[in-house]
């Protein structure tokens, strides 16, 4: 068996320490960077949907109002960049239900999928509970005014 004298031993075991001790702070630096990107991709899908939830405000029939469709198309298109595939098809889903050319629209289904969107997006934001019934119906209220200034009659 080879000897190690106490002095190589001492440089050894410095060497060795050194190397744990970088070791260390480099996963140390790394896993701190991937939270704080996660942290701020959250933060951005979170504008993103928060954007895209007040624009359809601004689609809502007997409502709605060009500058309205303008902003929640920007917000729809904004949505491919920063959501997971289940909010995107979801998106889709309920884009081709309130198409202006789908003649054959109902109210029930648009609550649906507009549902399953929220859905996904509160999925994706680890906002819903362990008991949110993915059956909980999600709808928009609307301010009864016009586009033109005048109250809508009840």
């Amino acid at each position: 068996m080879l000897e190690i004298s106490a002095p190589v031993a001492t440089v050894i075991a410095s060497f060795v320490g050194v190397i744990v001790a970088t070791l260390t702070a480099v996963v140390t630096y790394a896993t701190t960077k991937k939270r704080e990107r996660e942290a701020e991709i959250r933060k951005e899908k979170l504008e993103h949907y928060k954007e895209f939830m007040t624009s359809l405000s601004g689609v809502i029939l007997g409502e709605d109002t060009p500058d309205g469709q303008r902003a929640f198309s920007r917000a729809c298109n904004k949505l491919n960049l920063v959501a997971p595939y289940a909010v995107i098809v979801a998106l889709q889903g309920f884009q081709q239900e309130i198409k202006v050319t789908n003649s054959n629209g109902t109210r029930e289904r648009h609550d649906e999928l507009m549902s399953a969107l929220i859905h996904s997006m509160r999925k994706d934001l680890g906002l819903n509970a362990k008991n949110e019934s993915d059956s909980l119906v999600f709808g928009l209220w609307a301010s009864g005014v016009q586009p033109d200034g005048k109250k809508t009659k009840r």
